[in-house]
């Protein structure tokens, strides 16, 4: 159908492709032109390949654009050129990169002054970095024989797309051997050392942080392809340079030399995390809070460790004295003074190198009292759950280490080769030293008790509760759990009861009492969904939920139900002939049927056959006589007169004898009349005809018009009913 009315569009490239002047602008003005490049319109790409044509569309993306066009439309050419060039044809690629003209002038764009326009920037890059996947090995020949490329993209360093051209360079680069010729020549162009000297306190910002993020992307790269390799080949130079000592150590040279600026500690401190890294970034290497997150996948060089260990004063001076800042209005309040962004770092940095359980620089650590330092911003920046994260981090490091096989070639020599017996249990006594400093010298169960009371005492008065005590509950717990069992059991035992006996005291009754509350209080859920237990019936979706009844007021209080029943009042008055009681008495009356003849009752355990008729069931009415005159009259001549088997025609209802026979042993008491007043007696029952029965007592069969004769009575009786009621 869709084709049979020819609704399918059609492209006017090849009309325009028809005329002899067409324009490469004119082109680029369908909408359809980079479907039907891709589509490989071969018309298109011949057109498309020409010289001239190739040379303008390198010259949409390397120059800019006149700057008194419309904003929307200025890099609308530009944008489809990249696009074009991009569009991973082979007759494009083989012609770009073939050609080295075109290669030359693609060059050339880097040549100009900074800053280079980003957008136009990012064309380059694109483009480039193409070339560098498809036409690999002719690119890559041109890139080297130019001295000054690796100056020009790091010259222009500001612009995120140069930073993306480099890392394309080390990752996109195909076979295994001639990747490692670019490697080569790379570490020869000593861009490492080149990328580090831009992290410096002179450099401008955004070119410190895009060197710094190259070279954390080329530490994760590395790895990463490290790892994959399943055959013995050449270590990688770059990452070699990288996790040597001359390198880590000129690298915190550049960090606190001259006058201290954040950017530079900052983005500095990025490298040496990524250096410490033991897991893979993302998903994959979330892992428990007491593991640190740290999935040990590599091995720390020892040489980062060597480099970075006489420079810890430097970053403990930063927790003490950092970089100037100003005040910031937050929603608790003024902030006189912040914690700013290089002593967050500082911390994290901490955390990982406590999680390598180096015994050099755990013993720094001890002598500069860095803990200490770090447990007082804790408290005193009850609001930054940042640096709250990086504390307990520490923490957790120091109260779950274990002398494990694991943990002995952590910190081992740079091909993370096992340490000997004597490092292992001088790592134990280095690490038994951390923990007592942190029970002694940092007055860790004092410092927990002290803030508990205090944040108590804000509850009482009005306060909110602070910041840090989620975190300060975890570390609580984890003193609690290391005390019954863990590596350091006995230790902290020892440690525990060397407190004073006040303190000793108050930490007992803080672990029985407030903790065990506060845990208890933390496991409760804190909302139940009742469709977990329910069954997905067809009005699941009516019944799913609470009713408003459940969210009373009244019920907030979790004892408001059980105290109601005290308000149930169970005394009945037995003169009280409430409605209620009646009906319930006549509805037992209609249910039970008399007998008269004990004789002739029957087994309810009787098994029986069961025929389905329709049945009109006998009825009671409480009445006075003026309501039930109609009814009376009708009722006399549906029961009295036609059912007697001496009196006129028998009834159409398929009644047996032995029900003949019953209804004419009815004596004057029991008849089905009125009595000598013309009442009904009160509280007696009236049986209406019976129109089908079970097996034991049916003489007959149905039919269809004894079926519409008891409906039709039926029907009568609710009419006059309903005239009573009316």
């Amino acid at each position: 159908m869709f084709w049979k009315f020819d609704l399918h569009t059609t492209s006017h490239i090849d009309q325009l492709l028809d005329r002899e002047d067409v324009t490469l602008l004119e082109l680029m003005e369908e909408d359809d032109v980079l479907q039907e490049c891709k589509a490989q319109n071969r018309r298109l790409l011949l057109f498309l390949s020409q010289d001239h044509c190739m040379t303008e569309l390198v010259n949409l993306i390397t120059t800019e654009p006149p700057a008194d066009l419309e904003e929307k439309s200025r890099f609308k050419f530009p944008n489809i050129a990249c696009e074009l060039l991009t569009s991973d044809v082979s007759l494009i690629n083989d012609k770009l990169g073939g050609d080295t003209s075109l290669l030359e002038t693609l060059y050339h764009f880097l040549e100009q002054d900074p800053p280079l326009n980003p957008l136009l920037a990012s064309f380059f890059s694109k483009t480039i970095g193409n070339l560098i996947a498809r036409k690999t090995e002719q690119v890559i020949s041109f890139l080297r024989k130019k001295d000054g490329f690796i100056g020009l993209v790091l010259k222009h360093i500001d612009a995120s797309a140069m930073m993306d051209l480099l890392l394309r360079l080390i990752s996109c680069v195909e076979p295994a051997p001639l990747r490692q010729e670019v490697l080569n020549w790379l570490s020869e162009e000593k861009l490492i050392q080149r990328l580090t000297e831009l992290i410096h306190t002179g450099k401008d910002e955004e070119r410190q942080s895009n060197a710094s993020q190259t070279l954390c992307d080329i530490i994760r790269l590395s790895r990463d392809q490290a790892n994959q390799m399943q055959e013995n080949v050449e270590t990688d130079p770059l990452l070699a340079v990288l996790e040597s000592q001359e390198s880590v150590a000129g690298l915190l040279k550049t960090m606190f030399e001259g006058e201290r600026s954040e950017a530079s500690i900052v983005n500095g401190t990025q490298v040496l995390l990524t250096l410490l890294e033991t897991r893979r970034s993302g998903l994959e290497g979330l892992m428990d809070l007491y593991s640190q997150g740290y999935e040990r996948s590599y091995t720390v060089n020892s040489s980062i460790l060597h480099a970075i260990e006489p420079h810890l004063k430097d970053f403990q001076q930063l927790l003490l004295n950092p970089p100037k800042k100003s005040a910031i209005l937050t929603t608790v309040g003024l902030l006189e003074e912040p914690l700013g962004n290089a002593r967050l770092h500082v911390a994290r940095l901490v955390a990982a190198l406590l999680q390598t359980s180096a015994p050099s620089v755990c013993q720094e650590l001890c002598k500069l009292t860095t803990m200490d330092q770090l447990l007082d911003l804790f408290f005193k920046y009850s609001w930054n759950n940042f640096l709250h994260f990086q504390v307990e981090l520490c923490v957790a490091s120091i109260l779950n280490h274990s002398a494990g096989p694991e943990n002995q070639g952590e910190a081992g020599g740079e091909a993370g080769e096992p340490a000997k017996a004597s490092d292992s249990v001088e790592e134990t006594t280095l690490h038994n030293t951390l923990v007592a400093h942190l029970f002694q010298k940092c007055r860790l169960v004092q410092r927990i008790l002290d803030a508990w009371e205090e944040n108590d005492q804000i509850q009482a008065e009005g306060g909110a509760r602070r910041g840090n005590m989620g975190h300060l509950t975890r570390m609580a717990n984890m003193v609690v759990q290391n005390l019954e069992k863990g590596p350091v059991q006995s230790q902290i035992s020892d440690l525990i009861k060397e407190l004073p006996e006040d303190c000793r005291g108050r930490w007992e009754s803080f672990v029985d009492e407030t903790l065990r509350e506060t845990n208890r209080r933390n496991t409760v859920e804190l909302a139940f969904s009742d469709y977990q237990i329910q069954q997905m019936t067809a009005n699941f979706v009516d019944q799913f939920g609470f009713n408003d009844e459940e969210f009373s007021e009244h019920d907030e209080n979790i004892n408001a139900t059980f105290d109601r029943i005290a308000e149930i009042n169970f005394n009945l008055d037995a003169d009280d002939n409430s409605a209620n009681a009646t009906a319930f008495e006549a509805c037992c009356k209609e249910r039970i049927r008399q007998f008269d003849d004990a004789e002739e009752e029957e087994d309810i355990w009787e098994e029986k056959e069961i025929n389905y008729a329709t049945q009109v069931k006998s009825r009671t009415r409480l009445v006075k006589i003026q309501d039930w005159c109609v009814v009376s009259s009708l009722y006399l001549k549906l029961t009295s007169s036609p059912c007697s088997p001496e009196v006129g025609p028998r009834c159409s209802s398929p009644v047996g004898s032995s029900d003949a026979d019953k209804q004419v042993k009815l004596g004057p008491d029991k008849s089905a009349s009125p009595s000598a007043g013309g009442e009904w007696p009160v509280g007696e029952g009236r049986k209406a005809p019976l129109v089908a029965s079970d097996s034991s007592s049916s003489g007959g069969s149905d039919s269809e018009d004894d079926d519409k004769t008891a409906a039709t009575a039926t029907e009568t009786i609710k009419n006059a009913e309903v005239k009573r009621f009316v």
